[in-house]
């Protein structure tokens, strides 16, 4: 560099960038993070409420978004048309923010146990079944539409999950968790999906520095990037 040059360059930074030294001092680099957006109960509407509090004010280079099961499974239950439209939009506002996203399918539920939350007609006319695969169908044209990563995990758990009552599924029932859920992972399910979510990280090779889980209870887990969430799984992996 020309002495006049440098000279120039280096009166013009503030003195606390000299500390003492003979070259000025470079910032530390940002450490890494992940942040569990999980709130249970919540469907897109609720997501597009919240998207800047809990998603874009961390300015994340890669947001994971799992969205779908109360929009279609509970009584906040939203008509795919509509349900498409809000997963666009909340899409549009995370990239527009600079942020790549990986969009996954909803899981398989088991459907004896949500027949006692539901009655069977609030899955008419399609049925549940023809419910799940249109939604899952819908995510996964639009990630592909929209040229986003994409995650299917609704496969993986529907050949490997075990999803039904016994003690091996990965959805939580009596045997495994005292519960007639049907819904949400076991705490084995959760490390499956961060075991999933963690190859696709590695295998894109995109930024994952400041990273967010965006989504309902099955994002949650509990809460937290500790305990047995898949964010919490997922930061172990990441060594952050």
């Amino acid at each position: 560099m020309h002495r006049r040059h440098f000279l120039h360059t280096a009166l013009a930074l503030p003195a606390a960038a000299w500390a003492g030294n003979a070259m000025p001092v470079q910032p530390a680099a940002e450490e890494p993070f992940i942040i569990n957006a999980g709130v249970g109960g919540n469907n897109t509407v609720d997501l597009l409420a919240r998207i800047e509090k809990d998603c874009l004010s961390h300015k994340p280079d890669f947001t994971i978004l799992m969205i779908g099961t109360n929009d279609m499974n509970s009584r906040k239950h939203i008509p795919l048309p509509e349900f498409e439209q809000n997963l666009r939009k909340i899409i549009r506002m995370i990239t527009g923010s600079g942020s790549q996203v990986l969009l996954m399918t909803i899981l398989p539920g088991y459907e004896p146990y949500l027949f006692t939350r539901h009655p069977k007609e609030f899955y008419e006319p399609e049925g549940y079944q023809s419910r799940l695969m249109k939604v899952n169908a819908t995510i996964k044209h639009v990630a592909e539409e929209l040229k986003l990563h994409f995650l299917d995990l609704h496969h993986i758990f529907d050949k490997v999950g075990n999803v039904g009552e016994e003690a091996g599924s990965l959805i939580q029932n009596v045997a495994n968790s005292n519960k007639n859920d049907g819904i949400h992972p076991t705490p084995d399910g959760y490390r499956t999906i961060a075991v999933a979510v963690y190859e696709k990280l590695i295998s894109v090779n995109a930024p994952y520095r400041r990273l967010v889980c965006f989504g309902d209870s099955i994002t949650n887990g509990g809460g937290g990037v500790e305990g047995n969430s898949y964010p919490a799984q997922l930061k172990k992996l990441l060594g952050y």
